[in-house]
């Protein structure tokens, strides 16, 4: 089970790097504790820039809130990252 309310308790977190986390802990698996939303679709959904989207998961790695992980298509493209809730 994913602690939301230790997130809630961080003060240095700017209230869209709160939003972002409870949003990636909406979408992850209970048992995995991952997802992997593109930032377009969290910018989409969240009506948030995706600039701002950037700064909130930056925020969130940097205070150990998430951990994320780059995936890669089979041709080698890019594809959406995968976001590990600590």
């Amino acid at each position: 089970m994913i602690d939301k309310l230790r997130v809630y308790q961080d003060t240095e977190l700017s209230s869209k790097a709160v939003s972002v986390y409870l949003y990636l802990c909406d979408r992850a698996g209970k048992d995995t504790k991952t997802c992997y939303p593109s930032m377009k679709t969290i910018s989409r959904d969240l009506n948030l820039s995706l600039a701002s989207v950037k700064r909130a998961l930056n925020e969130l790695q940097n205070s150990g809130h998430i951990a994320k992980e780059n995936r890669f298509r089979k041709n080698g493209g890019k594809s959406s990252n995968l976001y590990f809730i600590e």
